[in-house]
């Protein structure tokens, strides 16, 4: 996630011709090739996870991402922690780099038996919540909190919502205090993902996108993919790009992807997930 000069491949007669063309490749080769500044490594199985950030030629933000180190993926935990179905939970900081995207932090579970919906989502997979929240917001997100049920019932308009997404709750029929998630506030899911269709259409859970709300605002981004999916990557040498719902309007400015990607480098050892196009909006 080249350009193309089809004048090269035809023959050239003319010295004056031949020089600008070595002048214009020249000058390509001073522009600064993009880069990857990475945060803080935290450990996970037996390997490390930790954030990036991509930058440009003009040192902006291009894309945002998770690696995982290739043994991260071995020796992971499969006991839950109390309360909840995630055996391990990262809190993972993002570079200096990527503060103008406008997120503040990545939470990473993993979730050895996945979770509810029963048949949807129990198979062993990662979160992976981009925050553009504080922690300290995040952490108030409890149902200890008095605000809890009026909180996580305020949804944002209609044009804030991405297209093609619900509300969990309202998938679900039940009230939004019963379907909110401590940390996390409401999922809203995109309804024509495929492991949500009906018999005989549905498929197998792998991969999917997830938008979370709390008090009237969206707060995360979250890509939620399989163990099984992440590792299969290692044979796809292109990996998998998956589209992004897009809403009318955004409820806090920043930059928003408009699709993600899953992706294995053979060199640096890491699998990546990564928010791409960002543009601010």
């Amino acid at each position: 996630m080249h350009t193309t000069f089809s004048f090269l491949s035809r023959a050239v007669a003319g010295a004056a011709l031949l020089a600008s063309v070595g002048t214009a490749v020249a000058a390509r080769h001073d522009v600064p090739a993009p880069r990857r500044v990475y945060g803080a490594p935290l450990t996970l199985g037996e390997g490390a996870a930790r954030t990036f950030v991509t930058l440009d030629a003009a040192g902006r933000p291009a894309t945002l991402g998770v690696a995982l180190s290739e043994k991260a993926l071995n020796g992971l935990p499969q006991t839950p922690m109390h309360g909840g179905p995630s055996a391990a939970m990262l809190i993972l900081a993002l570079p200096e780099a990527a503060r103008s995207t406008g997120f503040d932090h990545v939470m990473l579970d993993w979730n050895p038996a996945g979770h509810e919906p029963e048949h949807v989502y129990t198979e062993p997979h990662f979160d992976f919540h981009f925050y553009n929240i504080t922690s300290a917001e995040r952490e108030s997100i409890t149902p200890q909190n008095p605000e809890w049920a009026a909180k996580v019932a305020a949804f944002p308009g209609a044009e804030y919502v991405p297209n093609g997404y619900a509300a969990a709750s309202n998938l679900a029929g039940a009230p939004p205090a019963a379907v909110g998630v401590p940390l996390m506030g409401m999922h809203w899911l995109d309804v024509a993902s495929p492991e949500l269709q009906p018999p005989p259409n549905g498929k197998t859970f792998t991969s999917t996108f997830i938008y979370g709300t709390w008090d009237s605002r969206f707060i995360f981004v979250e890509p939620m993919i399989t163990r099984a999916h992440l590792m299969s990557v290692k044979s796809i040498p292109s990996g998998f790009t998956y589209q992004v719902g897009q809403s009318q309007k955004v409820t806090t400015p920043g930059m928003y992807p408009t699709s993600y990607s899953i992706t294995f480098d053979p060199t640096a050892r890491e699998y990546r997930v990564t928010l791409e196009g960002l543009r601010a909006r």
